[in-house]
């Protein structure tokens, strides 16, 4: 065969090998060689154009006091003052979704749990309230969407089932954010999370949680729930520890007694994320103690812990009860988009009242 008939047939052969490879490759598209850079993707940035805080106020005797007019606040935003826009005293729209545990740990309490749905429809409900109930063992579960009814809020909470073992209470939490953040902005936005201080397996960081309900204006309120409380009223049941998988009790300085709640925040300090932890280092009065004491802390709402299932209804009439009779105070802040902590600061003009608000908000 003559030189340039062989020449041929191999470019031949060649092209027919290039055509099975291109068949044979994956589809999409052909990353690039290792010394050509993508363009950097624009980084997403969150603006705050309105703030809404919820404002309790009580005498020296500790009694809610309601005597109070729009003159009489003082709004400070990073040292500026604020121009009130919007006030109300108690009759605000309110939404707000109620988070409840209902996992293994807890069983023994489910039954007081379930017996505060009266409590909601005749305490929490009355006016203009939208309420939504989430339930979570190692998952979350929407168990009644958004309503006005009294009654379906009631029903619902008297069948809660039991559940498994898992206590996602941040994934839980955040499902509770992103429910309210769809909600009117007019309407005040309240989570009243009924639970132990404690997660399993969340795949939320508390710290997300903290800064997502700071920017969507979302108060959080827990009845604390005591796994002590539920170990006595369990029969014949193997006690499990009360710390997370991975977490054992460490000794700590003379004096101090390690709980599980102090140790879960000592070992997990970097899931808050640096705005959460910032935030809860300027607060007036610390709390280092449990998730929820922190949650509420940051925005504004309030823990209160419910030691034997007769006094959770008691937590839960008295957590209505703020709700309300509190002040709602609204601004567009003054020059405050950049990165950072802003810190709000309520005061009132009387003498002898005790204020409580949330404390600011976190800009990345």
């Amino acid at each position: 065969m003559h030189c340039a008939a062989r020449m041929t047939m191999m470019a031949a052969a060649l092209g027919l090998a290039a055509a099975a490879a291109r068949a044979q490759a994956p589809p999409g598209p052909i990353p690039p060689p290792v010394h050509i850079q993508e363009p950097p993707k624009a980084a997403l940035r969150v603006t705050v154009d309105w703030v809404s805080t919820p404002v309790t106020v009580r005498n020296r005797k500790g009694e809610l006091d309601l005597s109070l007019g729009e003159n009489d606040f003082r709004v400070v935003q990073d040292g500026v003052e604020q121009k009130i826009e919007h006030f109300d005293v108690g009759g605000d729209p309110l939404s707000i979704v109620i988070v409840v545990e209902t996992s293994s740990r807890v069983d023994p309490l489910l039954p007081a749990v379930r017996a505060t749905g009266i409590l909601f429809s005749q305490d929490v409900m009355p006016g203009d309230v939208q309420a939504a109930i989430v339930s979570y063992d190692d998952t979350s579960n929407l168990v009644q969407a958004f309503t006005s009814s009294g009654d379906a809020i009631e029903r619902a909470m008297n069948h809660l089932p039991g559940g498994l073992s898992g206590a996602a209470l941040f994934d839980a939490l955040s499902r509770g954010v992103e429910m309210l953040s769809r909600q009117p902005r007019e309407r005040r936005r309240v989570i009243l999370a009924m639970a132990e201080p404690v997660d399993t397996g969340s795949e939320t960081k508390l710290g997300e949680v903290m800064r997502a309900a700071q920017l969507q204006n979302v108060a959080i309120y827990s009845v604390g729930l005591s796994t002590t409380a539920a170990e006595l009223r369990a029969e014949a049941r193997e006690h499990p520890s009360p710390y997370p998988p991975g977490i054992s009790p460490m000794p700590g300085p003379p004096g101090i007694v390690q709980t599980p709640s102090t140790v879960q925040i000592e070992n997990t300090s970097a899931d808050l994320g640096a705005a959460a932890v910032w935030a809860i280092q300027h607060v007036k009065e610390k709390v280092k103690d449990n998730y929820l004491e922190l949650a509420a802390a940051a925005t504004g709402g309030e823990h209160l812990a419910a030691f034997k299932d007769r006094t959770i209804e008691k937590v839960v009439s008295q957590i209505a009860g703020e709700l309300h009779a509190q002040y709602t105070i609204g601004y567009r802040p003054v020059a405050g988009n950049e990165p950072g902590f802003h810190r709000i600061s309520v005061t009132v003009d009387r003498p002898g009242m005790k204020v409580h608000a949330r404390p600011g908000y976190f800009l990345e």
